[in-house]
């Protein structure tokens, strides 16, 4: 969710907008795509472990890996596809169907919320979808930024396969299969619509 928002708020700046760094922003979003995941998992955990080390000397509060890092984790590298993904859509938006909205009376806000954002949300929701993809499929990225006591469903199936494939791997398989088959069902006909 915070991969889609904060994407969609990119994929909006870089395509309306033009900015001093604008095409530093653009070759940024490019790395995590084709970074391999081990670096960009050890790189985050290098980041974490430099920043909390600062927090400690600074604060004396010492923070450890855990949920928020696989949160913040998550989001820097999913942004990117989600970024993409709905400027993609937007570069395909017609400008005349703004323009007509303009010379009937309508201000900017009210353009983007009936014109640009229902036009432009089958590709955010095709976005979310990818990132929710990806993040339900990454291992490594989770693995590095994880703490101790902290689980999720990649790092519990990797573990329980470890051993040998149990039919509660067989069933939690099913279950993924079948969220993504409705997953990709919904999203078909939210783009019919």
């Amino acid at each position: 969710l915070l991969a889609t928002i904060f994407g969609t708020m990119i994929a909006l700046a870089l395509e309306r907008f033009h900015f001093p760094g604008r095409k530093a922003v653009e070759a940024l979003l490019f790395l995590p795509i084709i970074m391999p995941e081990i670096t960009i998992g050890i790189s985050l955990l290098v980041f974490f472990t430099l920043v909390f080390r600062i927090v400690e000397n600074i604060t004396g509060i010492r923070l450890n890996l855990g949920l928020p890092t696989v949160i913040i984790g998550h989001v820097a590298f999913n942004i990117s596809f989600v970024t993409i993904t709905v400027r993609a859509r937007l570069a395909e938006l017609d400008p005349t169907l703004e323009q007509a909205a303009f010379d009937l009376g309508a201000n900017e806000w009210r353009t983007f919320w009936r014109i640009t954002f229902p036009l432009i949300l089958p590709g955010i929701f095709s976005a979310a979808l990818l990132a929710f993809t990806l993040s339900l499929d990454d291992f490594v990225v989770t693995f590095f930024t994880t703490g101790v006591g902290s689980m999720t469903l990649p790092l519990f199936v990797y573990g329980m396969i470890k051993f040998a494939v149990t039919p509660a791997i067989n069933a939690i398989s099913t279950l993924m299969l079948l969220a993504s088959l409705l997953l990709v069902v919904s999203s078909l006909r939210v783009q019919k619509t």
